[in-house]
């Protein structure tokens, strides 16, 4: 009998010890509770199909409030900035999707230890980066533009001047090189003028007087070619690398897009550069291949991934990430809840459960690593 008390008590005890594992397991002050948790949609961080969310920040937060015990209501928010206020009026516990960590936002918010070290990128459509050799038709183009035409132009009527005094000079010469009529003495003297231009002439005046304007007129000619040479090769430089975007400074003067109240409006504000401001991120992707704007600028990781995903070959990453920045979850201040979620990040960090989220989404290239 006393056996029989014995097992039962054990079996007991054992049932007890394997119900508080779970607890033991948690960060210290961790309580079972369901939080409201802040999101908007933005591919890779959080996407939402059939009302089921995807994505690294859900996976991440799932991780988390399954090592906190916590259950979790989601509230679809229109955009960062309507992040930021569901967690500001309490409609929402806790915030994230690529939420960035600044200065201003600290002095309104607390923010978990950093999710994702990121930063800005540019993307621009497939080809405008790469440093292109101009072909036959971009130089007959070129040629034939209003400023090689306008060139032209000058050409024909700084020889038809010179030529015509030529032909009034020379053809009192016995032994002249040009007819004494007006035509075609006139053309003969234009021919020989283009010939000087071009450093080939195929006659010399006669005329003491006729020579020295032959003289004269090849000096011209050869400022007159080198300052043609030099604008034509200008030109084919300006058409080879006008089209190369690789850092913020080549944003001047181009049609940059961007989604509205982000880091990356201040960002462009603050240098200067002029953009439009879309409601979303697709709205720049649709303007970019359409041809609408020259370049995107927004959160790295998020054009790393739809570069290598939904607009594969459509566009491309141009140059590094610069203003770098770090992503977190959002509180309010004083959230009891921070540090609880910090303590959950922390180990896994250190078991590697972080790195793998991290790379089941961006890979060992897209973005940086979060610490």
């Amino acid at each position: 009998m006393a056996s029989r008390v014995r097992a039962v008590l054990s079996v007991i005890l054992l049932l007890g010890v394997i119900a508080g594992l779970p607890a033991l397991a948690a960060p210290a002050g961790a309580e079972s509770r369901t939080v409201t948790l802040a999101t908007h949609d933005l591919d890779p961080f959080v996407t939402t199909h059939d009302g089921v969310k995807t994505g690294f920040t859900i996976d991440l937060w799932e991780e988390i409030t399954k090592r906190l015990g916590w259950s979790t209501t989601f509230l679809d928010a229109n955009g960062v900035n309507g992040v930021l206020d569901a967690v500001k009026t309490g409609a929402a516990d806790a915030g994230a999707s690529a939420v960035s960590i600044t200065a201003d936002r600290v002095q309104t918010f607390d923010f978990s230890q950093p999710t994702l070290n990121a930063g800005l990128q540019i993307l621009t459509k497939a080809g405008a980066t790469q440093k292109s050799t101009p072909g036959l038709m971009d130089f007959l183009k070129l040629l034939f533009s209003w400023s090689m035409l306008g060139w032209l132009g000058a050409a024909f009527i700084i020889t038809v001047i010179p030529a015509h005094i030529t032909w009034l000079v020379e053809r009192r010469h016995t032994d002249s090189m040009v007819s004494k009529s007006y035509f075609p003495g006139v053309l003969q003297a234009f021919g020989w003028g283009l010939g000087t231009l071009a450093a080939q002439p195929d006659d010399a005046p006669r005329h003491w007087l006729a020579r020295c304007m032959g003289l004269l007129w090849a000096f011209v000619s050869i400022i007159f070619v080198a300052y043609y040479t030099a604008t034509l090769t200008a030109n084919l430089t300006v058409e080879r690398f006008d089209a190369q975007i690789s850092s913020p400074t080549d944003l001047f003067g181009k049609s940059v897009c961007t989604v509205a109240n982000t880091t990356s409006t201040h960002f462009l504000s603050d240098l200067g550069i002029s953009f439009t401001g879309a409601r979303t991120i697709e709205d720049c992707y649709a303007g970019l291949k359409k041809g609408d704007f020259d370049a995107t600028v927004f959160d790295a990781p998020v054009l790393q991934y739809y570069a290598r995903h939904g607009g594969s070959g459509a566009v491309e990453i141009a140059g590094p990430i610069f203003k770098n920045e770090d992503y977190g979850i959002v509180f309010r201040p004083g959230s009891p809840l921070r540090q609880q979620v910090d303590e959950a990040l922390l180990s896994m960090r250190e078991d590697g459960t972080y790195d793998m989220i991290k790379a089941k989404w961006f890979g060992s290239e897209e973005g940086k690593a979060g610490g």
